[in-house]
């Protein structure tokens, strides 16, 4: 393993230090705003590539831990630590926030507090993907809910930022209100006068206690993760959020929900989730199809990404769901996957928004005439989405349907109808965005994108199809941390 002494702290304070720094800053110095943005951003996802690549995949468990009491009475404490399924998704966050500094060069309206929300957003992110202590991990959570809204709200799409802005903060601040319930019960019961959730996996609660108190938990935090039927929040908040906002909040934020789910939820009250994922996956079911379903029909392309993320984001709790081998390798490589493949995605409409000042894919046509790198970049996100072999999306989705076909396999059957349902709508929208005559109204607007705006597609792209053709740099190490949650259902 490598040893950079408090490296988790840094990726997690950095960006909130830079943040309050870019508050303070003139509005009217863009472009030092915007350097010191994109350098931090920047050292920040080198950090996170250096916790990634110094995993050490044999020892596996809990790595690069730091722990420091923080209110030792109450048994609350300042405990961080990566595992195999959180090391990817703290790089995953340094790819998204780097990428997303990247395109908001253009940002006119205080971009100083723009950056500042953002970057305090990205602390509280990579805040709940390194705790291992439950209070720390509610504490972050909270810190990455609050400033979405203000981005929202100030710097969104003007006709729907506030209402979609409250409807996302209401949703999941009463999601997180349920999770703390649950969680200040398993406090309460354990006895063990701690929130170090590696000492409360060993806590033995009762099958009673754990029965009644997973729902709570895991639907407190699942409704950030987008499950039905609390799932409508998610596309309002993606088409009224800027770019940048929008490829964090499919890309990283809807994990937050998934992986909370699975550290809080499924780890610390196994019994409960056996007892309980016979009908959650039937929720699961209702996401992938309907949310596909939905998608295809819809005539702003803005909402054809976020009701497909509904529909991706169903497929990564399906994985937990099966409670077995290849659902959770899959459901841990889906979410990496997703998250970069959705922040492609929305990289790419806030680029033809910019130009065209239209989402209406009716009024869209003939731009890969004139953004030829950006047509190829949204086509490999396609061929992602649709689990084309040879992409990252094949990668994760195939063993998550193996691990739903061992467990139930007629929802494996019926799910499988979603693959079609994508491949329909984004072929459609190839056709009818990127080729095909360019509309009288859009000649003289539309042309390339900037080298800088290329890169940040560029570093996304490589990503899916690098992760789609050596899996070998993913999935063993989400696999040793897949056996450390299996064993805690009597076997890896």
């Amino acid at each position: 393993m490598l040893e950079i002494p408090y490296i988790l702290s840094l990726i997690v304070f950095l960006p909130l230090v830079a943040g309050l720094v870019m508050l303070v800053l003139p509005s009217d110095r863009k472009k030092l705003i915007y350097r010191f943005a994109l350098g931090t951003a920047a050292l920040t996802f080198l950090l996170t590539i250096l916790v990634y690549v110094g995993y050490d995949i044999q020892t596996a468990g809990y790595q690069f831990v730091e722990k420091y009491d923080w209110l030792p009475k109450l048994g609350i404490s300042y405990s961080v630590a990566v595992d195999g399924i959180s090391a990817p998704l703290v790089l995953l966050t340094g790819i998204v926030i780097f990428t997303g500094v990247i395109i908001s060069q253009r940002i006119d309206d205080r971009p100083g507090q723009f950056f500042g929300f953002l970057f305090i957003l990205a602390t509280g992110v990579f805040g709940v993907f390194v705790a291992v202590d439950m209070f720390a991990l509610f504490f972050f959570y909270e810190i990455a809910v609050f400033p979405m809204y203000l981005l929202i709200a100030i710097w969104g799409w003007k006709e729907t930022r506030e209402y979609a802005a409250m409807k996302l903060t209401l949703y999941l601040f009463i999601g997180s209100v349920i999770a703390l319930v649950g969680g200040l019960a398993m406090y309460f019961n354990s006895g063990l006068n701690t929130f170090d959730m590696i000492a409360l996996e060993g806590a033995n609660f009762s099958a009673d206690f754990q029965n009644f108190w997973f729902p709570f938990v895991f639907f407190g935090f699942a409704v950030l993760g987008g499950i039905w039927p609390f799932h409508n929040w998610s596309p309002d908040g993606h088409v009224a959020a800027p770019t940048a906002v929008s490829m964090f909040h499919a890309g990283v934020l809807m994990k937050l929900g998934a992986f909370a789910a699975l550290r809080v939820g499924i780890m610390l009250l196994p019994i409960g989730a056996a007892t309980h994922m016979w009908w959650i996956i039937l929720l699961t079911l209702v996401n992938v199809v309907y949310g596909a379903y939905i998608a295809m029909v819809q005539t702003d392309l803005k909402y054809v990404i976020g009701f497909s993320s509904v529909s991706h984001m169903g497929l990564v709790v399906m994985g937990f769901a099966t409670l077995n081998h290849d659902g959770f390798v899959g459901a841990g490589i889906q979410m990496v996957s997703h998250g970069v493949m959705t922040a492609l995605f929305f990289a790419v409409v806030g680029m033809i928004y910019d130009q065209a000042h239209t989402r209406q894919i009716s009024e869209l046509g003939g731009v890969a005439k004139f953004m030829p790198f950006v047509t190829g970049a949204f086509i490999i996100g396609g061929l992602v989405s649709m689990g084309m072999p040879g992409f990252s999306g094949f990668i994760a989705e195939f063993p998550i349907f193996m691990g739903v076909w061992q467990a139930y396999p007629w929802i494996a059957i019926v799910a499988v109808i979603s693959i079609v349902i994508t491949a329909s709508y984004i072929i459609r929208i190839v056709g009818a965005v990127f080729f095909g005559d360019l509309p009288k109204a859009l000649e003289g607007h539309i042309h390339d994108v900037t080298f800088s705006e290329k890169l940040a597609l560029g570093l996304l792209s490589l990503v899916l199809v690098g992760l789609g053709l050596f899996p070998s740099i993913m999935v063993p190490m989400v696999e040793s941390g897949v056996d450390k949650v299996l064993a805690l259902f009597g076997g890896a």
